[in-house]
């Protein structure tokens, strides 16, 4: 455990002293944070049950303890934040949960640091890839273990319960807690598993129960989840949190969407052999308003729709839950999106940029994930692991431009009719604006970029004179259908080297584009939202 306390706080530096910058960085960081736009997480609480509502300050003392535990995976501690005496900068280090920027390509700015190790605390500091190569250890490529170094400097793995045992075992009090004051069967099921999961680092059997949650206005998602922060294998997750209030009304009317997704599935424009993968139809669409987010979805671009679990087996035995966060989606379109069209499409094209539009493409985005193939079809294994760090990047790009295929397939059947095939476009394409924003050096900024270039590339979109854009929407249709099928055969075939080589050169943010970046950043548009949250905010304090 002393090994494993030292190792944790190599990346912090607790004993670092920063400096305060002078009047021009000072200007600089103000403005960084005021890129964030102050959203009020509330939700109309009056279906919750008494029994719901008690668990709400729970859930909300255990996403806190996730937001401690993504801190000290993926810095070391909040120590830092006593060593700053800024303000702005103590601010920016609280978005950013260190002294990196997420959105502007991990800069350091705070000063003191260098370049973010890519590893962060979930290897040795000090570790290579070739010795985690040729290290011998079923264990090291779990989702769920971190890597450190025993008294004689040999690696070994320690898993996520051992390794943060202390704040985890906090946790499990709490669940039970929760667990005795619940009604609801699912939910109950769902804790007492999720506790298990915890305490054993096998976390299919609570991912299952999590799948089969019915009957609840609240839902609860937690755990080590997301593994973008594993700069090093792509592979290790991150703690994060998000309580959530369903809108029972508003998610029954998506249920039928869930009955379609073969359909959708073989309707898919590629090769017969690489959608061979039939989705499965017991999962569930619903749409939420969040109330809490915590750890890994809070740091810097926050989420707006989730598609869980990540879990290969649960998805091919039970598909996958697909949450739309309303509240959350609506700030960004009002705040972020609508502004960002303003400014880039030409007038003409204006009014096709839709909050419903943005919705659909969201939802179905989250979607997608869920269609496509999951084994490679050459004997490369899992997917996942042929595409090796290739595979976030070009998971992502697939659900983009993949979501937006379906929104038009649905369009086109009758299925969806409160927008046009023109608004799904269009709000797509200011959405790809809107999102690279987030930086092109991560896996969502990455497939943004490649989205953006192949249809660019392939005239989905031409720059007017004056820098805005003009659609031609046939070609953008074709387009669409291309990359679509290049992306798929990629992941089909595990080609690892064609991905990097591809994502290298149409990965990143090209002249024009920057130009445009330029114009809107310029025009005092926030980048993304922060949250005034809590119990208070929701009235219970």
């Amino acid at each position: 455990m002393l090994i494993l306390a030292c190792t944790a706080m190599l990346v912090s530096c607790k004993n670092k002293k920063t400096e305060t910058p002078n009047e021009e960085q000072k200007s600089a960081l103000q403005q960084k944070v005021e890129e964030y736009a102050y959203f009020d997480l509330t939700a109309d609480l009056s279906k919750l049950t008494d029994s719901e509502k008690k668990l709400l300050p729970i859930f909300f003392e255990i996403g806190q303890i996730m937001d401690d535990l993504f801190w000290e995976q993926t810095f070391g501690d909040k120590s830092i934040l006593d060593t700053i005496s800024d303000p702005w900068m103590k601010d920016y280090a609280m978005i950013n949960y260190g002294p990196w920027d997420r959105l502007d390509a991990e800069k350091p700015f705070v000063p003191g640091y260098g370049e973010r190790p890519v590893m962060a605390n979930y290897y040795p500091q000090d570790i290579t890839k070739a010795e985690f190569d040729a290290f011998e250890d079923p264990l090291k490529s779990s989702h769920y273990t971190i890597l450190t170094r025993d008294e004689n400097g040999q690696l070994k793995t320690v898993g996520y319960y051992e390794a943060y045992k202390e704040k985890l075992d906090r946790v499990c009090e709490l669940l039970d807690q929760a667990i005795e004051i619940t009604d609801n069967p699912s939910m109950k099921k769902y804790l007492v598993e999720r506790k298990k999961s915890l305490q054993t680092n096998d976390y299919y059997p609570s991912d299952m129960a999590w799948m089969d949650l019915k009957g609840s206005n609240l839902d609860f998602v937690f755990g080590p989840i997301e593994n973008y922060d594993d700069g090093l294998n792509s592979v290790k997750t991150s703690w994060e949190a998000f309580v959530l209030v369903k809108d029972v009304d508003a998610s029954t009317k998506l249920d039928k969407f869930v009955k379609m997704l073969p359909q959708l599935q073989r309707e898919l424009p590629c090769d017969p052999a690489y959608k061979m993968y039939v989705p499965g139809t017991t999962c569930d669409m619903n749409l939420y308003d969040v109330v809490f987010y915590g750890g890994d979805c809070n740091a810097a671009g926050k989420t707006i729709a989730i598609n869980l679990p990540n879990d290969d087996n649960v998805q091919a035995k039970k598909g996958s839950r697909r949450f739309q966060l309303r509240n959350a989606m609506q700030a960004k379109f009002d705040k972020i999106m609508k502004p960002i069209g303003e400014i880039i499409i030409e007038p003409s094209e204006q009014n096709h940029i839709t909050f419903d539009a943005f919705f659909w493409n969201v939802t179905f985005h989250e979607v997608a994930h869920g269609l496509g193939v999951k084994q490679t079809i050459n004997g490369k294994g899992s997917v996942d692991n042929a595409m090796q760090t290739e595979n976030s990047s070009w998971e992502e790009a697939k659900a983009d431009i993949v979501g937006l295929n379906l929104v038009l397939n649905l369009i086109d059947k009758g299925e969806i009719t409160d927008i046009s095939a023109e608004d799904a476009i269009t709000t797509y394409i200011v959405g790809l604006l809107r999102s690279v924003r987030f930086g092109a050096t991560e896996a969502h900024g990455i497939a943004n970029m490649m989205c953006y270039n192949y249809l660019f590339e392939n005239g989905a979109f031409t720059r007017n004179g004056n820098g805005t854009y003009h659609i031609n929407y046939d070609k953008a249709r074709k387009a669409m259908e291309g990359w679509i099928a290049l992306i798929l055969k990629t992941q089909a075939e595990g080609d690892f080297e064609f991905a990097q080589q591809y994502s290298k050169e149409n990965g990143t943010i090209k002249s024009d584009l920057q130009a445009d970046l330029d114009r809107i950043n310029k025009s005092g548009i926030p980048r993304d939202i922060r949250f005034n949250q809590g119990l208070d905010v929701l009235g219970l304090k």
